[in-house]
């Protein structure tokens, strides 16, 4: 397998992009991109999978729907994203049982561009890996996941990654330990605490 070499990296700024997508909330047709929706202030989350009409997809897909208010009270906007067309989506959507919450944007990415722009375009297959993306509103990506074909995602790990990444946007002196979550102490980097972290912790 050849993945194309990503132009994305965590803790820098992503590059504009903007895809077709179908709207399964009104059942029609658009346009995303992230120039837009850093004007609106909001988060975005990119969930590359491999294929409309496979077997591990619609799962995942499924499990990300029912986090999606969670996230969006974070102030995140979903978009799952393959190299199917938008038409496909469509169909997908509309016609597997799994799929039948989903509600956040389904964007077309035929020419494997976006993919490529993050490294999980699949030369060989013409497909996109399992890749989890989060980029903050001023456009830098923070957070990168990407999975082989056949193993699926946890959406609930999403949304606490989400959790400590909106906390240390407004806490950019803290740190979030391992399994942080919302109430849990932080860390502030310094020497003081350098080999003293279970106390801190305590």
């Amino acid at each position: 397998m050849e993945t194309c070499c990503p132009t994305a990296s965590v803790g820098a700024f992503v590059p504009d992009f903007e895809m077709e997508t179908y709207e399964p909330t009104h059942g029609d047709f658009g346009k995303v991109s992230l120039a837009d929706i850093k004007k609106s202030g909001k988060w975005t989350i990119l969930v590359f999978y491999p294929a409309d009409f496979t077997f591990v997809c619609p799962t995942e897909l499924a499990d990300l729907a029912d986090q999606q208010a969670r996230l969006a009270e974070l102030g995140a906007q979903v978009i799952a994203v393959s190299t199917d067309t938008k038409f496909a989506h469509m169909v997908w959507r509309n016609t597997e049982g799994l799929m039948k919450n989903v509600k956040y944007t389904l964007a077309a990415d035929p020419t494997g561009t976006v993919s490529r722009l993050f490294g999980v375009y699949d030369k060989a297959t013409g497909l996109a890996l399992r890749g989890t993306f989060i980029i903050n509103p001023e456009g830098k990506l923070v957070s990168s996941e990407v999975n082989f074909y056949n193993v699926g995602r946890n959406a609930e790990e999403l949304v606490r990654k989400m959790e400590a990444n909106v906390h240390l946007m407004a806490n950019p002196s803290e740190a979030c330990p391992a399994k942080w979550t919302p109430g849990a102490k932080t860390l502030k980097p310094g020497k003081d605490i350098v080999g003293n972290v279970a106390s801190v912790l305590s």
